[in-house]
């Protein structure tokens, strides 16, 4: 078989798809055929993904792998454009690995299950076509794509205010991507060629003014995703109002779509902006991390807890991808990667332990660990995990975010203090309110009222193997973070050159042009003109 040319990204896109179609016409009275057809779909195809990974995926190359491009729509130059680089490949991986695992864990699933599989099947295609499209139309369309499955799962399956945040949910995002399209238009017409490649687009002279303006919805659109203070209140009440398998895949997967297209598009297509945008990045950031870890502490309710956990680590991203070096661009793609899964992990654990206490209010819990050993094991592991232990995934890529940081020479040093200091605050909440949400569940006296009333049997062995095969990457990452830093680390060093080569003019203009920027020194570097 010639693995070199053979379709790996079509295939890994379509093949959940059009399985999905099959789902309607498939006999089943109480759900237990299609959930295993669900199931077995989702290993092929993630067996085909890790196919690709193995057989034809170059670590050392930072160029795009895996390339196919056809014509689609002739008219409107629309091409079905698909590759894989250092950005996409890990985050194609962790959709392939999440979304498998969250078929599993949604086996409890007994209302409409037709439905919810297909729109989870449908949900795998889509998500993969994000990272894998190289057309800035086709991946307006398949950002798109992935919001409808989501608001359905959010709106049929949700808790009792299920409506108002599957409706809030699709109003933030859906009002976002206005700015992807009127992007993607503005930058194809741009110049005396019309084209949606993005390698194209990367190449055009937009100027500084016009990359601003681009650079600032895309910021918008992408912010709302990962998602970004102001535009984040729509995740806590989604989460809010989720089951287990949606839990999975938002905290998963969906918040690193938004990651991924600030640095494919934001930073990638936009340098001369990322660059001077490189500081708001940085607030917003640190705004991130302290604001969701105070708001977290606060929060009574587990699953808005989680939610707002989920926030304050995604600040360590912005951080990274503005710090203009190799460690912090590395620790932003490692942080979207460790927090992938463990955002899985502990929404996974919120889930079985309401499917047995019936209850998200921590008031009303306690002692529960004395019944549930092995809940009692894996919630700790989970929430060590977050916390960022050492020697589990979070603790390196935060490591790595900080130290690229703090190394930086595109800032002054007061600004890095600074940065240092109150994103070390968020830091330090972070094991504060989580031992904090551990005693309340677990430890302490039981509530004798939800013993009485709720069977508070130990964990089941499917539960036992989800948190199992997304506590081994956790380790092992933590104990060999190269296994994972190789797959993009040539892409991301590439990528790290060209904005470092857009620095030394910004400064320059920013000086000229805004005083007020004086506070944010860039740092002296030579023009790379083979990246200009």
């Amino acid at each position: 078989m010639d693995f070199a040319n053979f379709p790996w990204l079509s295939t890994i896109i379509l093949f959940p798809i059009v399985a999905a179609l099959f789902l309607p016409i498939i006999p089943d009275k109480d759900g237990k055929t299609v959930r295993w057809f669900a199931l077995t779909v989702g290993l092929i195809n993630f067996t085909i993904i890790v196919a690709a990974f193995y057989t034809s995926y170059d670590f050392s190359s930072s160029e795009l792998q895996l390339t196919e491009s056809y014509t689609w729509v002739e008219a409107i130059g629309l091409r079905w454009s698909v590759g894989a680089d250092g950005l996409s490949m890990p985050l194609i991986l962790l959709t392939g690995f999440i979304t498998t695992l969250a078929t599993l864990a949604a086996w409890p699933v007994t209302f409409k299950p037709k439905l919810f599989y297909f729109l989870m099947l449908l949900m795998y295609g889509g998500q993969i076509a994000v990272f894998a499209v190289q057309d800035m139309l086709l991946f307006f369309f398949t950002w798109e794509l992935e919001l409808v499955p989501v608001y359905l799962i959010l709106s049929i399956w949700g808790g009792k205010k299920r409506l108002y945040a599957a409706t809030k949910f699709i109003i933030y995002t859906a009002g976002g991507s206005l700015f992807i399209l009127i992007a993607a238009l503005t930058m194809a017409f741009h110049g005396d060629t019309v084209t949606f490649d993005m390698t194209a687009i990367a190449n055009k002279d937009f100027g500084l003014n016009l990359q601003l303006l681009l650079y600032s919805g895309l910021l918008i659109a992408y912010g709302v995703k990962l998602p970004i203070f102001p535009l984040h209140t729509w995740l806590p009440d989604a989460h809010g109002e989720a089951t287990a398998p949606a839990h999975m895949l938002l905290a998963g997967i969906l918040l690193k779509m938004g990651g991924y297209a600030l640095l494919r598009m934001n930073a990638g297509m936009l340098p001369d902006a990322h660059a001077l945008f490189g500081p708001v990045l940085v607030i917003l950031g640190v705004v991130n991390i302290v604001y969701a870890a105070l708001t977290s502490f606060a929060q009574r309710n587990l699953k808005r807890k989680i939610a707002y956990s989920s926030i304050s680590h995604m600040g360590f991203v912005l951080i990274g991808m503005a710090s203009f070096t190799d460690l912090g661009t590395s620790g932003a793609m490692l942080q979207m990667i460790s927090h992938g899964l463990i955002g899985a992990s502990l929404f996974f654990m919120v889930g079985s332990t309401y499917d047995r206490t019936h209850t998200l209010m921590l008031d009303e819990m306690g002692g529960v660990g004395k019944k549930m050993k092995k809940i009692f094991a894996m919630w700790t592991t989970c929430s060590f995990a977050s916390l960022a232990l050492p020697g589990m995934s979070g603790f390196v890529a935060e490591l790595m975010v900080f130290v690229g940081f703090a190394t930086s020479d595109a800032y002054s040093p007061t600004f890095r203090v600074i940065v240092v200091i109150l994103a070390a605050i968020g830091v330090i909440l972070t094991p504060i309110y989580l031992l904090s949400m551990l005693r309340e569940i677990l430890y302490g006296p039981e509530n004798k009222e939800l013993v009485e009333h709720e069977a508070l049997v130990d964990a089941e062995p499917r539960e036992v193997f989800i948190v199992a095969c997304l506590l081994i990457p956790i380790i092992g990452i933590g104990l060999y973070p190269k296994a994972v830093t190789q797959i993009y680390a040539s892409t991301t060093e590439h990528l790290t050159e060209v904005l470092r080569a857009s620095v030394p003019s910004l400064n320059q203009m920013a000086k000229a042009n805004a005083s007020d920027l004086a506070f944010f020194r860039a740092p002296e570097i030579e023009p790379i003109s083979q990246y200009k």
